[in-house]
């Protein structure tokens, strides 16, 4: 049974059993989350958490991406047009809170890319279900944007430094390392994966369901590079991280490579982003996405995203201007302006 909260063709809701089932159906795009999208999620959670029917639900996509992120190139169009999308994002990062809190098993079904805005609608929930197809980024520090969607509350809890790591290099990860770091709950063959809805729908038990499919992944980053991520990355500060890999870089091939891709990336995003994951593991989830309201509207206002999304997108491949340029032109009365509060428009949840 399809059920309409509005989602046009770009999300499909359906009623199978004892689940409900979400179907992001924007494949050409790579699922990217629209405020469409945003929005009817949310009316189907609220609908769905209060129907004695629905034992769980269920989110997954079509085609070969679960969610490459945002709709970076609305968000850019908007804000060159002197429009930024602040309701947007007010609704998404409410939407991602809403599903921390949701209080029915929430299971992504995540058989591709994820990243970004697909995080936000598939991480805060109780199952993080990943295939061996799955790859898992928080790429923002290279379009000159920030980890949000809850990365403050998702990525600083991961053991041996591992979520600073994610947040300042945008590198990607498979479903061994996810499961591994915690990020994931289950590893599933993609095989399975309609067999598993079916379990789902007719049995509305979701641990019961998911160990029966569970089919353990290997960690794909070795031991020795887990090692050096856990030294370098828990170093005090943004500095003390660099000087750390740089000390290594000319010995180890790892430091050098993980050197190389930071230095790539926006000083400012880099900055933010290293204050924000320490500041979120002190933080509820309600608290992070306050936080992360208040950089987004800093960052809309700001430079190095739209030159981001202009390097990467509109002139692809080129190389972005970052402004300021380098790590040591940032100041802390810089970062400071990113975090502080928004009076009147702080985001309410």
């Amino acid at each position: 049974m399809v059920k309409d909260f509005g989602g046009g063709d770009e999300i499909r809701f359906e009623r199978l059993g004892k689940a409900g089932v979400v179907t992001l159906t924007r494949p050409q795009a790579l699922n990217a989350v629209t405020h469409t999208m945003v929005k009817a999620l949310g009316k189907a959670l609220d609908a769905w958490e209060g129907d004695a029917g629905v034992e769980v639900v269920v989110v997954k996509a079509e085609g070969r991406a679960f969610s490459a992120g945002g709709d970076i190139l609305h968000i850019y169009e908007a804000g060159r047009a002197g429009r930024p999308p602040v309701d947007f994002f007010a609704d998404e990062y409410r939407l991602n809170a809403r599903i921390a809190r949701f209080e029915k098993p929430y299971v992504a079904l995540i058989d591709g890319i994820v990243m970004g805005g697909g995080v936000g609608i598939s991480f805060h929930g109780s199952h993080r279900v990943l295939t061996e197809n799955a790859q898992f980024a928080m790429p923002e520090v290279g379009i000159g944007f920030f980890p949000d969607v809850g990365a403050s509350h998702l990525l600083p809890g991961l053991g041996g430094s591992f979520g600073m790591y994610l947040a300042l290099t945008g590198n990607r990860i498979r479903y061994g390392d996810a499961l591994w770091s915690g990020l994931a709950t289950h590893t599933v063959r993609a095989a399975d994966l309609a067999g598993l809805l079916d379990g789902l729908a007719a049995s509305g038990d979701a641990e019961t369901t998911l160990r029966g499919f569970f089919s353990p992944a290997k960690r794909e980053t070795e031991r020795p590079q887990l090692e050096a991520i856990a030294r370098h990355f828990s170093q005090p500060s943004l500095g003390g991280i660099i000087v750390s890999l740089d000390r290594a870089a000319a010995a180890d091939a790892f430091a050098a490579r993980t050197l190389a891709t930071i230095t790539t990336r926006s000083p400012t995003s880099l900055n933010v982003a290293w204050r924000e994951i320490s500041a979120g593991l002190a933080l509820s989830m309600d608290e992070c996405m306050r936080m992360e309201f208040r950089i987004l509207n800093r960052m809309l206002a700001g430079h190095d995203f739209y030159e981001g999304i202009r390097a990467a997108i509109i002139d692809k491949g080129s190389k972005p201007a970052w402004r300021p340029a380098s790590l040591s032109e940032v100041s802390a009365a810089d970062i400071d302006a990113y975090f502080a509060p928004l009076g009147p428009r702080e985001l309410e949840l």
